[in-house]
């Protein structure tokens, strides 16, 4: 008796293997890792805060007024990472920045001329991804040395 092999009953099983997804990346790679820490992050995002016209300043009220100490003591340096907070992962990073305005600039524009320029120079000097950027506007700065040279006067009428 010849036992014969049904080809719809065997059940053939092929092996798949996924290779792991490499790791590789500007900071993470095969021969080393690269850390990059929040105060490079930082400094990087404040400065190129300082550069978009129509900031007048970064910060809020508080290390505004720490950073105007700072300035007054001999030797000190500005803090140029003064009002930005960051989060930094192995790739990527999240940048929140406080600022002052000039009054009469486009605030929505200003903000938008902020991200760009902060995105930029993050992942142009760093590798890392930036995923956000929050911005918040504290106050708006008026250009009152030009009112000082008004007369006031002590009434509307003569």
């Amino acid at each position: 008796m010849s036992q014969s092999l049904d080809k719809s009953t065997t059940a053939t099983t092929t092996a798949t293997t996924v290779a792991p997804k490499t790791a590789d990346s500007a900071l993470v790679g095969s021969t080393g890792r690269t850390t990059i820490a929040d105060t490079v992050v930082s400094k990087i995002a404040g400065i190129a805060t300082r550069e978009v016209e129509g900031v007048h300043d970064v910060g809020g009220g508080t290390s505004r007024a720490i950073g105007a100490l700072r300035e007054r003591i001999p030797g000190a340096r500005v803090n140029q990472s003064q009002g930005v907070a960051v989060e930094v992962g192995e790739r990527q990073a999240a940048i929140d920045i406080d600022i002052v305005a000039e009054y009469g600039v486009s605030i929505a524009d200003l903000a938008a001329g902020i991200r760009r320029n902060v995105i930029t120079a993050v992942e142009r000097m760093t590798g890392l991804e930036v995923t956000e950027v929050n911005i918040v506007v504290h106050d708006v700065y008026l250009d009152e040395g030009e009112d000082d040279n008004q007369e006031v006067a002590g009434t509307r009428v003569q």
